[in-house]
């Protein structure tokens, strides 16, 4: 007889439930979130389950990781596609989630998630952190400008350690000012140090990473935003064709077809979105910045004249993102004219 399981996980106790092939219920049980006692309680009551399902969470890498060290047949699926399922029925309770998701194992109507490897999500907290105080940093260079033009001080385009000299001058006679803005100073100084340790950090991760090296060879592609799109994609075998990474990331337009109405709205906006805004920042990198010529930047730079400068910007992006994929596949450097891909 065939088994499924459905697991309903918070931080404290998981709720566990086995149903057959009819999609009958046969046994429910509540355990505490650790890997061994959801083990024990599965190689008790369900030997030889054909699917054990849980969806995305805070906890989910973890435990996904562990149980399939454990040899059992875990699968993960998106929260979004569960709660549409799950919001069918009347009463929500761990108890009614569980023996949803073990239903959705049993009848094969979800989307397996792709989990990433441990050392994957390991990278991804360093650029998480620096992404976070970059964040800060901005925001406390926002307060500052706001506080001084409230009095009429404006301080102009200014970055790093001109912009700290910049403020001084300005509230050198107004000592409530300078009470209120040093601390902010302090801090935004503290925050910079912090971001170039990161970054050092960052670029020794990307020298001993061969793949990232490779991306690098894009225009526009610096150390972060490769390590950082390697680090979303993990494995580049889990994508069959290459343009399918731009809609991953978000990058392709919405579509709403129904009857007689077929429209494309604005892009998804899904997926990653640090990788998102980093392949964005590349694009403009890309059509503003790199001097010298490539087949990437005349087909964007002719989508400006056409479209705009911000939705080539958005296009260049996509193509970004389908060009780095298809080199991480193949193991090839970026081809920088038409003479180099005839030879």
């Amino acid at each position: 007889m065939e088994l499924y399981v459905g697991m309903d996980v918070s931080l404290k106790e998981t709720s566990i439930c086995l149903v057959d092939g009819s999609g009958e219920i046969l046994s429910e049980g509540t355990v505490i979130s650790e890997p061994s006692a959801i083990a024990e309680f599965i190689k008790a009551k369900a030997t030889g389950a054909v699917r054990i399902g849980l969806e995305t969470g805070p906890t989910t890498t973890w435990l996904w990781h562990e149980l399939r060290g454990l040899g059992l047949p875990m699968i993960c699926i998106d929260a979004r596609h569960a709660k549409a399922a799950l919001s069918l029925q009347i009463n929500k309770s761990d108890r009614n989630d569980a023996v949803g998701l073990a239903r959705i194992m049993q009848c094969g109507w979800y989307k397996e998630v792709q989990v990433k490897s441990l050392p994957c999500h390991e990278v991804r907290s360093v650029l998480n952190s620096r992404a976070l105080l970059v964040r800060i940093k901005r925001d406390l260079g926002n307060q500052i400008r706001g506080l001084l033009k409230n009095l009429g001080l404006v301080i102009g385009k200014a970055q790093g350690n001109v912009f700290t000299r910049r403020v001084e001058e300005l509230v050198a006679e107004n000592p409530y000012l300078q009470q209120a803005v040093r601390a902010l100073l302090a801090v935004r100084e503290k925050v910079s140090r912090e971001i170039a340790d990161l970054d050092r950090k960052l670029l020794s991760l990307t020298r001993a990473h061969q793949d990232s090296r490779r991306l690098m060879t894009v225009p526009g592609i610096g150390p972060i935003t490769a390590l950082a799109f390697c680090a979303a994609i993990d494995d580049p075998a889990r994508f069959r064709r290459s343009r399918s990474v731009g809609a991953y990331f978000g990058l392709t337009p919405r579509r709403h077809a129904s009857g007689e109405v077929d429209c494309c709205a604005r892009i998804s906006k899904c997926g990653d979105t640090m990788v998102r805004n980093y392949l964005f920042e590349a694009a403009g990198v890309l059509l503003t910045r790199v001097p010298q010529w490539c087949a990437l930047k005349a087909w964007g730079l002719r989508l400006v004249k056409r479209i705009g400068f911000k939705k080539a910007k958005v296009a260049v992006a996509r193509k970004l993102a389908v060009i780095l994929h298809r080199m991480w596949r193949d193991g090839t450097d970026f081809i920088w004219s038409t003479k180099e891909a005839a030879a």
